[in-house]
């Protein structure tokens, strides 16, 4: 990136900082007055044309004024921005409202607050199963054919599925089937529980066999994506005045919350980095968020990461806030879980 003296730095900083604060382009009178430098009108309109020709401001059409392009803006979170750092009564609000008994819950209530917050779209990337496995299971009998199995995780979450079976069960062979997976493979992983099933198939009645493969299947299915992904506050962003003027990049917007593959992928891309990552418009990769920033950061139980979390939001954010609340939230939901799966 091309190098900038000291004073072009602190006019940048300046201007970026006016911009995020006001929403308006910024003029050179402006700047001059808001910057503490003893420059001349001159000299700044003269550092500006400097700072758009490299690319850092750039000209709306409708205005004299200037405003960071998305380049201006990286480098000013990269070597201009500086923190603040959440107060200690907004840690203990976190604490606090992160307090609840369940880890789906803590998830959830982990998004409501990054959006209530920032005011902007909150977003989180559930745990990933890094071993499923089975707590405690149920067969109950639906009709002839169909049986409603009832899985409920170490986590403590409760699944349902339907089971479409090959032939009819009464509620005393599904109670002998209960029976039998919970006292002899309760709390196993599903790999452990399918090496072992497949050595002691052939010893089971042919009933309690296919249960008990049916079972583990279904236990083993994959998440959907609305499952795997919690957005909340989506509805901010029509209140931002740089999104709400394109209507056409908020229908893409709000396809992409709920489409949310994509989405998963960037967030678990974001993984690979250490500490906060802030994609700044088209970094993402992802069109509808050209105009948007993300500010994403993961959590973790037992020094391992099981999730990502963050905001969306304009590339006119005030970045120095949204970063510390986003780096805070994602130690308190890492300590929120391990407290919860400890107690387990």
């Amino acid at each position: 990136m091309d190098r900038l003296d000291s004073r072009a730095q602190h006019l940048l900083k300046t201007l970026v900082e006016r911009y995020i604060a006001e929403g308006q382009p910024v003029g050179s009178r402006s700047l001059s007055r808001h910057s503490g430098l003893e420059l001349s009108a001159a000299t700044v309109r003269n550092v500006m044309a400097d700072l758009e020709e490299l690319g850092f401001i750039a000209s709306p059409h409708t205005s004299a004024g200037r405003v960071p392009t998305p380049r201006g803006y990286r480098f000013f979170v990269d070597s201009l921005m500086v923190v603040k750092p959440l107060a200690d009564v907004e840690i203990h609000r976190l604490e606090g409202e992160l307090a609840v008994d369940r880890p789906q819950q803590i998830v959830s209530a982990a998004a409501a607050l990054l959006s209530q917050l920032t005011q902007f779209a909150g977003i989180i990337a559930t745990p990933r199963r890094r071993e499923a496995s089975i707590r405690h299971l149920e067969f109950l009998r639906l009709s002839e054919r169909r049986v409603l199995l009832i899985v409920v995780t170490p986590e403590g979450d409760v699944q349902n599925r339907i089971l479409h079976t090959d032939r009819g069960y009464d509620p005393g062979q599904l109670a002998e089937a209960t029976r039998f997976f919970n006292e002899h493979f309760a709390g196993q992983s599903l790999p452990t529980i399918r090496a072992r099933l497949a050595d002691d198939l052939r010893a089971l009645r042919d009933d309690i066999a296919q249960l008990m493969k049916a079972a583990v299947d279904a236990g083993g299915e994959e998440r959907p994506d609305s499952e795997a992904l919690v957005v909340t506050g989506e509805r901010n962003l029509l209140k931002a005045d740089d999104l709400a003027s394109n209507m056409q990049r908020l229908r893409q917007l709000f396809e992409l919350f709920e489409q949310r593959t994509s989405l998963l992928h960037l967030l678990d891309a974001s993984q690979r980095g250490e500490g906060v990552q802030i994609y700044i418009g088209e970094e993402s990769g992802l069109v509808p968020l050209d105009e948007c920033s993300v500010v994403t950061a993961s959590y973790e139980v037992g020094g391992q990461v099981i999730g990502t979390l963050g905001v969306i939001g304009p590339t006119r954010m005030a970045y120095e806030r949204v970063i510390p609340i986003v780096d805070v939230t994602a130690r308190l939901l890492s300590n929120a879980l391990s407290r919860e799966l400890a107690e387990e």
